[in-house]
């Protein structure tokens, strides 16, 4: 998990991004279009990342089409903490604008 966390949040242009929507997710589950409202991102930008994050079993979908919602994965939630590790190591800050 931590390979893959250093590639999705600490290696990448999207990192602060997904880092970002993670942090949403760890609040309450959303849907593309709360995501969206909530981080201020443009819809098909949150989009990509979900897409990113869904295939690399970071979070996961309940529903289906515009309602869906997304959750963490049980392994995500098990690794917030090497998350924020990476975070820190990578010196991302979801409070910049």
């Amino acid at each position: 998990m931590r390979q893959v966390l250093w590639w999705l949040i600490g290696g990448s242009r999207g990192g602060r991004n997904r880092l970002r929507i993670v942090h949403a997710l760890e609040d309450r589950p959303r849907n593309t279009n709360q995501l969206s409202n909530h981080l201020d991102l443009n819809y098909k930008t949150v989009q990509h990342h979900l897409e990113i994050l869904t295939e690399n079993d970071i979070v996961t979908t309940e529903g289906d089409s515009y309602g869906q919602l997304y959750f963490l994965t049980a392994r995500m939630e098990q690794n917030l903490d090497v998350l924020e590790e990476i975070a820190a190591q990578a010196e991302i800050d979801t409070n910049e604008s």
